[in-house]
């Protein structure tokens, strides 16, 4: 039977509808110095204004003890000397005292308590530091390339970056009345009756939107992942142009088959003056087509895959008013980032700086953050964060190298990185305690699992070969799992699902070998993988091409 029912929104259309400014009642909680926390609808809009409310899962027993995660909005990674300090102060002030790089480029301050929440945000604005959209219906952080070695062109593609994240932010006032000012917005005042965001509309987008720039042969930022991206086409010195890449995306949920992570198609190449026009399209098209009655199915890639690229192709260039041309010729070659010392471009260098999970802190004799602090307060360098959650000191000059180099010795910290390949290569998400979605461990628990495999590794003769490994503690993907070679997914409390398969130039999806993995269970699935590739392996494979070609046949 045919029903002429309108299909059942999601909450989240209804509260966005009621409330378009994105205000809620944030700046009646924030005033309410007996509230603990803010109300389930109040939760869903802080995310628009860059933070999460959650709770330590370890404590849970204990009753819930609210704390919040703040997410900065760095377009292409790229902060001064002096926000990279003030928010080291920050971390110390009011948060857990350590700064969390995220897989886009951004920093989480975790830990953070609500009467701690609008100083943080405000004084993060004062050090011209932003949070509003870094979570939300609306584009995330812009990524773009961070590495100066790689093209003097690095420079023009990261403005591009910015000036695209200034473009595509969502223009409500609410965020500089509630953090900056610390008043609510007038919602009756003439400007702001009636609000309807010029970009996103009434009810801004189905989900979040993440867009990237890529510098081919580096695929540094995974770009394939993202729901929108930009592959540089370069002649020489001159940018000349962009590949668009529409629809990817890592999400997905155990168990429903209408959810899968999904690569970008390449739709078509076009010049650079058209980057703000063709971003705006696609945005639009996830805008107006994307799923608002299933937030598991409500990202753009499922409208690539049940509409198709040429569908998509047609209305970017209906809404655009240009003709996209024949893709370019680009080839990715391998993915991650340089680490130690190089010469950049312009004759400085740069210092690529291992960071485990992406978490600046300090431990025993490992004291990263006080020496990260020491360097940039004396030497001043730009810091640009990487999509691996790795940290990029830029712009050094030569003199400075040696005095960098011994500072960092003094905290315990070599600039030679001398960590195994498999651990330079590992990322995992935040996950438990703080994560209100994870159903495993992941930060607490990979580098332990590493070592595991180090030792594995050695037995086997392979101490020296890369591995990309990564692990995430649901299915959502934060950390990318399902572009490694080896990835695990967190399925129940030490209970992964195990994924092989990914290669090098993070161009193709890694496919689930093994549906439950215990923890203590990882070395015995390994071993027989790991044997087989010593025997099997034909001159210069790496893992993962080997379990593509032998294993997952």
């Amino acid at each position: 039977m045919i029903s002429n029912e309108p299909p059942k929104l999601t909450r989240n259309e209804g509260l966005k509808q009621a409330s378009p400014l994105l205000t809620g009642t944030i700046a009646q909680t924030l005033e309410d110095g007996q509230a603990a926390s803010f109300t389930q609808d109040d939760y869903e809009f802080l995310k628009f204004h860059g933070a999460y409310q959650q709770d330590d899962r370890d404590q849970r027993k204990a009753g819930k003890q609210y704390i919040f995660m703040v997410r900065t909005k760095f377009p292409g990674g790229t902060l001064t000397a002096e926000q990279y300090l003030e928010c080291d102060r920050l971390a110390t002030e009011y948060a857990n005292n350590t700064l969390r790089i995220t897989t886009r480029q951004d920093f989480q301050f975790h830990g953070v308590i609500k009467s701690n929440l609008r100083n943080t945000i405000k004084e993060l604005n004062e050090a011209l530091v932003t949070t509003i959209a870094a979570c939300g219906d609306v584009e995330r952080n812009v990524m773009a390339p961070p590495t100066p070695a790689t093209s003097p062109l690095v420079d023009q593609v990261l403005e591009q970056a910015r000036e695209l994240s200034n473009a595509l932010n969502p223009r409500t006032k609410a965020y500089h009345k509630i953090w900056l000012e610390g008043q609510p917005l007038d919602l009756e005042s003439e400007e702001n009756k009636g609000f309807v965001d010029p970009l996103y509309g009434q009810t801004y987008l189905p989900r979040k939107f993440k867009t990237a720039f890529a510098f081919p042969p580096l695929n540094d930022i995974d770009i394939f992942t993202n729901d929108l991206g930009f592959i540089v086409i370069a002649e020489g010195e001159k940018l000349i142009g962009y590949n668009l890449l529409v629809g990817g995306g890592m999400g997905m949920s155990h168990g429903n088959a209408q959810t899968f992570p999904r690569l970008a198609d390449v739709l078509g190449f076009f010049p650079p003056e058209h980057l703000e026009a063709v971003a705006k399209a696609v945005i639009t098209i996830h805008r107006d087509f994307g799923d608002r009655t299933n937030r598991k199915h409500a990202r753009i890639k499922y409208v690539l895959e049940e509409k198709g690229a040429k569908w998509c192709k047609a209305e970017v260039e209906t809404r655009a008013g240009i003709r996209l041309e024949e893709p370019r010729p680009f080839q990715f070659t391998k993915q991650g980032d340089l680490l130690g010392w190089h010469r950049q471009t312009n004759g400085n260098y740069f210092l690529g700086l291992f960071v485990e999970n992406g978490r600046i802190k300090d431990a025993e004799e490992y004291r990263l953050k006080s020496g990260l602090r020491k360097v940039i307060e004396q030497f001043k360098p730009e810091v640009r964060l990487t999509a691996s959650q790795n940290l990029l000191l830029v712009d050094v000059r030569p003199e400075q190298r040696d005095g960098i180099t011994a500072t960092l010795k003094e905290h315990g910290v070599s600039v030679d990185n001398p960590f195994s390949p498999i651990r330079l290569g590992s990322m995992a998400c935040p996950a438990l305690p703080t994560c209100g979605l994870s159903l495993a461990e992941s930060e607490r628990a990979l580098p332990d699992i590493i070592t595991r495999i180090e030792k594995l590794m050695a037995e086997l003769g392979l101490e020296r070969e890369e591995i990309v490994i990564r692990m995430t503690g649901c299915p959502n993907g934060c950390a990318r799992p399902y572009m490694a070679e080896i990835g695990f997914v967190g399925k129940a409390p030490n209970k992964y699902q195990l994924y092989l398969g990914g290669n090098e130039s993070s161009t193709r999806l890694n496919r689930v070998y093994k549906d439950v993995v215990k923890t203590e269970e990882i070395e015995v699935e390994l071993r027989p993988l790991l044997t087989r590739f010593v025997a099997e392996r034909q001159p210069g494979e790496r893992f993962g091409d080997f379990c593509h070609r032998a294993v997952l046949q």
